[in-house]
């Protein structure tokens, strides 16, 4: 049985930076696929970062581009979100999700991924 745990989150203030971690068990997930969602109030949850099983595919939305990185650290079997010049719009929960599915490539949909943490708040006050 897979389980992530996220961790990292808070309150923090505009422009201040932040790493989440998320730290599985019951498995090895070296060839996994990765991503990082978030959910605001009110909105849907969408992927701001994926990285693909082999290490060699990175996304990231928009919105995020430039300010976060994906990274995955294979010996602690965890992934991590660095967030620098975070903004009020990223205040949400952040989730960490990840899938066996194609190592080759990375993945956007909610629905792809078979295992998720219980999701971390991050608070960013302006």
């Amino acid at each position: 049985q897979v389980q992530l745990e996220e961790s990292g989150g808070g309150l923090v203030q505009t422009g201040d930076s932040l790493r989440l971690s998320c730290a599985a068990s019951g498995h090895i997930l070296n060839d996994y696929t990765w991503g990082w969602f978030r959910q605001r109030p009110n909105e849907e949850r969408e992927c701001v970062a994926s990285l693909s099983g082999n290490g060699e595919r990175f996304y990231y939305a928009d919105a995020v581009k430039g300010r976060f990185a994906i990274s995955r650290d294979n010996a602690k079997n965890a992934v991590d979100l660095r967030m620098n010049g975070l903004k009020p719009e990223d205040t949400a929960v952040y989730y960490c999700a990840a899938t066996q599915r194609n190592p080759d490539y990375y993945f956007t949909l909610s629905s792809t991924y078979d295992y998720w943490g219980r999701g971390i708040l991050v608070t960013v006050s302006s």
